[in-house]
């Protein structure tokens, strides 16, 4: 699953330049493969054990500390699910939304799905940060290359912002290396790291928990250092919003977890109500600059920015309840919001708009869209029988328990719930009018494969949720925090 896409990008670009469909072929074919491979795993894999699974190790540079291990467990399998799973939608989404370059474009694709799957399920630092740097590069040139008019100002903001955030966090990666040396031989291992790091002094702890910090809420991302978001959002091509929102976000909500969190539980219980201050004020933010976006997809971009600030409310609340609910949110978020941004690049591309106003009437051109916009819309709003409803339900619950201050956690949804009325009344919920041209079946059934998930695991989260998450955290947050917080 790692390695396949990287190894097909040769020849997806080489045999594409001969003939522009042969890309299209082999790299909606790999995130194929690379799906079904995905479900082998989900089949095999053993639920209720919190431990890691289907290790692979390989040496690399031992005497630095540097090996090749990789592995699963509860937090990062419902990632690497939607990671296949989008990545394969998104590819399919392409061939209609993506008509230069093509060679190029699905060559860099294979190349992000290699180092999304390799964030997810990396077990040595270093070996980390090469993955995450490898996701960088592809999605510059998507933003470059394939985006608005704007392009090259929204990609080189995107180049700066986050990877300032990764050379902080890098810093705080090489600081845990050093002062665990003492501990034993030198090692960047996660399991290694994480029975050392416990018992650092509480000073370095402090300080390496606030260097990851940034490097993660960058990439999440948090207020105020969200302004890459949008701008990156609405140069974008339509499969890579989906791309952007529904995987590269979840990068920096799954480093809080697995890093952050679980590496410095000492620091966590004193700097928790800051970062969780800071979850509660980026979901009131972005939720309160949605409601006065005119362009649909810039609306879409800060319902990410408010719906990450939960992850990170649910991360610090350092309860199980909280952050199994901060990794089920990450999972339910990738779905709908991946759906809406893929919806608002047909709907320009049909329409020739996205700004909101112009959009009256679609409900007349464009009938069944319409209601797939409804139904994403749903999902987005937390509306009870999507998954969505299911985590953020769980973590303003947590939440209150936490603190009663954090009660204004329901501003968020409420103003959720405002904006997204106010998009669709506007949009949908007008005459119709215009000629009707609506989506062919292909495009239709790729956006409804997105609501399928969310509307399963709203009803039916205890497989996902009460089966692999939960075990898993329940075990280490046990181990980490065993008197609370």
């Amino acid at each position: 699953m790692i390695f396949l896409p990287a190894v097909m990008a040769i020849p997806t670009f080489l045999l594409g330049k001969k003939k522009a469909g042969i890309a299209k072929i082999l790299g909606i074919g790999t995130t194929i493969l690379v799906f079904l491979a995905l479900l082998l795993v989900v089949i095999l894999f053993s639920y209720g054990s919190p431990g890691f699974q289907f290790v692979d190790t390989a040496n690399w540079a031992g005497t630095f500390g540097l090996d090749y291990v990789v592995g699963l467990d509860g937090i990062s399998l419902p990632l690497l699910i939607i990671a296949a799973f989008l990545c394969m939608l998104a590819a399919a989404g392409s061939r209609d939304l993506i008509s230069s370059r093509e060679p190029e474009y699905y060559a860099l694709f294979l190349l992000f799905e290699t180092g999304i799957i390799g964030v997810f399920t990396s077990l040595n630092l270093i070996l980390f940060y090469v993955f995450w740097e490898v996701v960088l590069i592809p999605m510059f040139f998507f933003i470059g290359i394939w985006g608005g008019p704007r392009r090259k100002y929204a990609s080189l903001k995107f180049l700066i912002f986050t990877y300032a955030g990764s050379a902080i966090m890098l810093f705080g990666f090489v600081a845990v290396y050093a002062w665990t040396g003492a501990s034993g031989g030198p090692s960047f291992d996660y399991t290694v790291l994480i029975t050392r790091t416990v018992n650092l002094a509480l000073p370095l702890q402090l300080a390496a928990s606030l260097a990851t910090f940034v490097g993660f809420a960058v990439k999440l991302p948090i207020f105020p250092l969200h302004t890459w978001l949008p701008d990156a959002h609405v140069e974008a091509p339509a499969p890579v919003s989906v791309l952007l929102a529904g995987l590269l976000l979840k990068m920096g909500g799954y480093g809080l977890i697995r890093f952050n969190l679980l590496m410095f539980p000492a620091a966590d219980k004193y700097l928790w109500p800051a970062y969780a201050g800071i979850g509660l004020i980026t979901m009131i933010y972005g939720a309160s600059v949605a409601f006065v976006a005119q362009d649909l997809k810039r609306m879409i971009a800060m319902t990410s920015v408010n719906h990450m600030g939960y992850v990170l409310l649910g991360t610090f609340t350092l309860g199980s309840l909280g952050v199994s609910a901060a990794v089920f949110q990450m999972f339910a978020h990738g779905l709908a919001v991946g759906m809406l941004f893929l919806m608002s690049g047909y709907i320009h591309e049909h329409t020739g708009t996205r700004n909101i106003n112009e959009l009256a009437g679609l409900r007349g051109k464009m009938p069944t869209t319409s209601v797939l916009l409804i139904f994403g819309s749903m999902a987005a709003m937390a509306v009870p029988g999507f998954a969505n409803f299911i985590s953020e339900y769980q973590v303003i619950q947590a939440a209150l328990g936490a603190n009663y201050l954090f009660g204004l956690a329901i501003l968020a949804p409420a103003l959720t719930v405002g904006y997204f009325l106010w998009m669709l009344r506007r949009v949908v919920m007008t005459p119709p009018g215009g000629p009707k041209n609506e989506l062919v079946r292909r495009p239709l059934l790729i956006l409804t494969a997105f609501l399928i998930p969310l509307l399963v695991f709203g009803v039916y989260p205890s497989p996902l949720l009460g089966s692999a998450i939960k075990p898993t955290v329940d075990h280490l947050l046990s181990v980490l925090f065993p008197g609370g917080i």
